[in-house]
C-alpha cells in the first residue's frame, strides 16, 4: 500500500510549510501602527509557540503510527477473492417513480377474486348440553342455524358422542359465506365420559386427511377448505373453574384446532364473580400448559388500542339471547327477568355507535367482544393459523410416519424370515391373550347365569311355598263354608218337612205336565180352522 504511505507522510509536511507560510505572511503584512503599540509580553509568546510545537509533535506521532499501521497490514496474507467480494457494499436497490401503469390495481383484483369465489369458515362448538350454544351462534350471524327442520343440540340428546355438522349461506354486502357449524350432542352428558373426546379428534384429522388428500392429486381443482378453524369451548357457570372433564379435553384438543374458552350463562353470576372465575380458569389453562388460541396484535396503533381490552377479556363471559325488546326507545336484544333486561346487543342501525353503548353492552356480558375478535378482526387470523400451524403440523407427521400417538414408526433393520417369525409370535401371544380373556370372559357369564338360576329357583320354591299355603287355607275355608250350607239345608228342610230331592222331583213334574197342556191348546186351535 505505497499510495497510503505516500498520503501520511505528505500529511506532516504540510502542515510544517503551512506553519512556516503562515509566519512568513504575518511578518511581510505587517504595518507599523501611528502610535507606537506596546510589545506583547514574551511569556504569551512562548506560551503561542509551545503550543504550536505541541501540536505538530503530536500530528507527527499520529503520522508514524499511522504508517506502521499499514506496513503490517502490507505484510499481513491477502485475503481470498471471495472473502474480499463478500467485503464489498451491497448493491441498493433504486425505487423509480414511473407513469400509470396498471399494477396499482392488484389489490382490486384480489378482492374483486376473492368476492366472487366466496369465504368457507367451519365453527366447532364442543360443551355439555343445556349450556346455550346454538342460541349463542344464532345470535353471533344474526340467523337461525338451527331451524325447525335441524333442531338444535339441546334436543337431540344422544347416549354416546357424535359429531353432527349443520352448513349454511350467508349473504352480508355482496359477500357470501359458507358457514359450517360442527356441534358434539352428548358430550359430557354420560355417567362415564371416558375418551368422550375420541370422536371430536377423529373429526378433526378426518377433514385434515381429506384435505391432505386433495392435495396429494396430480389433477387437483378447486379444493374445499372444510377444516375446523375454530373451536368454542363452553365452561359451565359453576363457580370453580374448569372441570377434569374440561381440562383432559383441552389438552387433546389444543395442538390440533384453535381453542376459544368461553363462560357460558354469565348472567347467572356476579361481576365479582365473573371476575374471579375468569382468573382462575387462566391460571388452571397455564397450570396444566393449554394452548388457546393467541390473539394477534394489530399494526396500526390506535387499532391496538382498541384491541387490547378486549383481547384482556379471554375466556369471554358471554350470554345467548334471540328476544329483542325496547329500551329507553331503543330496540335491545337480551334476556328479561324480573330485576331487569341483561342487554347482549343494540339493534339501532341508525344510531351512531359510540363508547357508551358499547361499554354498556360490555358491562353485562363478553358478547361484543367475542363477535368482533371472532368474526370482524381475526377470521382470516384463524384460517392461517389453522392452515399453517395446525394443518402443517398433522400433515408432517402423517408423511413422517408418526401414529397419531405420537410414536414414530419403527424401522426393522431384520431378515424378512425373521421379522416374519417374530410377527408369527406376536400374532400367537395376542391370540393366547385374546383366548385367556374370552375365557375369563365366557366363566363370569356362566357364573353370573349359574347364579340367576339359582336365584331363580330359590325364588321359585318361596313362591310354590306361598301358593301352597294359600290354596291349603282356601281348602279350609271352602269345607267349612260347605259345612255351614249344609247344616242350613238341613234346617230348612226340618222347618219345611220336604226334602230337597222331592222338592225338585215335584218341580220337574209339574213342568212337564204344563208342556202337555201347552200343546194340546195349539192343536185345539188349529183344528177349528
Amino acid at each position: 500500500m505505497p499510495s497510503a504511505t505516500i498520503t501520511s507522510n505528505s500529511v506532516g509536511v504540510t502542515g510544517i510549510s503551512s506553519l512556516k507560510e503562515s509566519l512568513q505572511s504575518n511578518k511581510e503584512n505587517h504595518v507599523a501602527p501611528q502610535a507606537p503599540a506596546p510589545a506583547p509580553p514574551l511569556k504569551e509568546i512562548t506560551s503561542s509557540l509551545g503550543a504550536k510545537v505541541e501540536a505538530l509533535k503530536r500530528e507527527l506521532s499520529e503520522d508514524n503510527r499511522e504508517r506502521e499501521r499499514l506496513k503490517e497490514r502490507d505484510k499481513a496474507p491477502s485475503a481470498p477473492l471471495a472473502s474480499i467480494q463478500n467485503l464489498q457494499p451491497p448493491e441498493t436497490k433504486k425505487f423509480r417513480e414511473v407513469d400509470y401503469v396498471g399494477f396499482a390495481t392488484l389489490p382490486n383484483q384480489v378482492y374483486r377474486r376473492a368476492v366472487k369465489k366466496g369465504f368457507e369458515f367451519t365453527l366447532m362448538v364442543v360443551g355439555e348440553s343445556g349450556l346455550g350454544k346454538s342460541t349463542l351462534i344464532n345470535s353471533m350471524f344474526l340467523t337461525d342455524i338451527y331451524s325447525q327442520e335441524y333442531p338444535g343440540p339441546s334436543l337431540r340428546t344422544k347416549k354416546t358422542v357424535q359429531v353432527e355438522q349443520c352448513k349454511v349461506v350467508l349473504k352480508e354486502n355482496a359477500v357470501n359465506l359458507t358457514l359450517t357449524v360442527v356441534d358434539t350432542p352428548g358430550f359430557g352428558d354420560s355417567v362415564d365420559n371416558s375418551n368422550c373426546w375420541q370422536p371430536i379428534i377423529d373429526y378433526i384429522e378426518s377433514k385434515y386427511e381429506e384435505y391432505l388428500n386433495s392435495e396429494s392429486r396430480v389433477l387437483r381443482k378447486q379444493i374445499p377448505d372444510n377444516r375446523v378453524h375454530c373451536c368454542l369451548y363452553f365452561i359451565a357457570p359453576s363457580g370453580h373453574g374448569l372441570k377434569p372433564l374440561d381440562i383432559e379435553c383441552m389438552k387433546r384438543l389444543h395442538d390440533k384446532v384453535n381453542i376459544i374458552p368461553v363462560i357460558a350463562k354469565a348472567d347467572t353470576l356476579t361481576p365479582d364473580e365473573c371476575c374471579h372465575l375468569k382468573k382462575q380458569i387462566l391460571n388452571e389453562i397455564a397450570q396444566n400448559k393449554i394452548k388457546i388460541y393467541d390473539f394477534p396484535e394489530m399494526i396500526d396503533e390506535e387499532a391496538n388500542k382498541v384491541q387490547k381490552p378486549l383481547r384482556e377479556r379471554v375466556p369471554f363471559a358471554v350470554v345467548g339471547a334471540n328476544h329483542v325488546f325496547e329500551v329507553e326507545g331503543r330496540k335491545v336484544r337480551g334476556r328479561k327477568y324480573p330485576w331487569g333486561i341483561v342487554e347482549v346487543e343494540f339493534l339501532d342501525r341508525n344510531e351512531p355507535s359510540s363508547k357508551s353503548l358499547r361499554v354498556e353492552n360490555m358491562e353485562h356480558c363478553d358478547f361484543i367482544p367475542l363477535r368482533d375478535m371472532l368474526i370482524r378482526t381475526n377470521m382470516s387470523d384463524l384460517k392461517e393459523v389453522t392452515a399453517n400451524i395446525h394443518y402443517e403440523n398433522y400433515r408432517s407427521r402423517k408423511l413422517g410416519g408418526v401414529h397419531t400417538d405420537g410414536k414414530p414408526a419403527k424401522v426393522s433393520n431384520k431378515n424378512p424370515l425373521a421379522q416374519m417369525e417374530e410377527e408369527r409370535r406376536e400374532h400367537e401371544s395376542k391370540i393366547k391373550k385374546m383366548e385367556s380373556e374370552m375365557e375369563q370372559v365366557f366363566e363370569m357369564k356362566v357364573k353370573e347365569k349359574t347364579q340367576k338360576l339359582k336365584d331363580t329357583e330359590v325364588d321359585m320354591h318361596r313362591r310354590h311355598e306361598q301358593m301352597k299355603k294359600g290354596l291349603e287355607q282356601q281348602e279350609v275355608e271352602l269345607m267349612e263354608k260347605r259345612a255351614a250350607f249344609e247344616a242350613e239345608v238341613k234346617e230348612w228342610e226340618n222347618s219345611n218337612g220336604v226334602t230337597l230331592a222331592e222338592l225338585r222331583r215335584k218341580s220337574l213334574e209339574s213342568s212337564s205336565k204344563e208342556q202337555v197342556d201347552g200343546k194340546e191348546n195349539k192343536k185345539k186351535k188349529k183344528g177349528l180352522f
